[in-house]
């Protein structure tokens, strides 16, 4: 079995014993360890799982204190679209264009939302697929979008790598600074959208 399958694995049978120990808002969860033990799988397919949970708005980790239950009522959504991606193969095909029509969205609304300051955020950002992206989507000023977003990109990272050259950063750097949408579209069409179409 590979990694990611052993983590998503993980993930769901964390989810079920937390449904079959009807754990509520506020109830702390067994530690890592315990949860390695019981569910007879290492403790990084654990960390990955728990990360996914927590991304999903479903869990917290309070430093010092533990892995703990949160209120869950509000993201619907994001657990709905965590459980989603999360089924097979057909669905690692949606994820990838969902996350490419988001970010293409958001690219988008970015440009026309840019200061200074946040240019500033993303010239200091690694110049690193996820990392870039994040502070465009940040510069959005779109809470549920980068909520969203962030869940997408993490379940997205257990399934494709992506290298992108220097110059699509440079370039995208260039057509953000003049806020040209058309421009930093463009650019992601070019480097980032038919790269993925051409492996998929």
């Amino acid at each position: 079995m590979t990694t990611s399958k052993v983590y998503i694995e993980t993930f769901w049978q964390i989810h079920r014993m937390i449904e079959e120990a009807g754990l509520q808002p506020g109830d702390r969860l067994p530690s890592e360890r315990e949860l390695a033990d019981r569910l007879r799988v290492g403790r990084s397919s654990v960390r990955e799982a728990l990360r996914a949970l927590e991304l999903l708005g479903l869990i917290e980790t309070r430093r010092g204190e533990g892995t703990f239950m949160k209120p869950f009522g509000d993201h619907q959504l994001i657990q709905l679209l965590g459980s989603f991606i999360l089924q097979g193969n057909r669905e690692k095909r949606d994820l990838i264009e969902t996350k490419l029509l988001m970010e293409r969205m958001c690219l988008q609304l970015a440009c026309k939302r840019m200061t200074d300051e946040k240019l500033e955020r993303i010239a200091q950002a690694d110049r690193m697929y996820h990392s870039f992206f994040r502070r465009i989507v940040e510069a959005t000023d779109n809470y549920l979008l980068l909520r969203i977003w962030l869940v997408l990109s993490d379940f997205f990272e257990h399934v494709y790598t992506v290298e992108l050259p220097s110059e699509c950063y440079e370039q995208m750097w260039k057509a953000l600074q003049k806020r040209s949408c058309e421009e930093a579209t463009a650019v992601y069409e070019q480097y980032v959208m038919q790269k993925m179409s051409k492996e998929n």
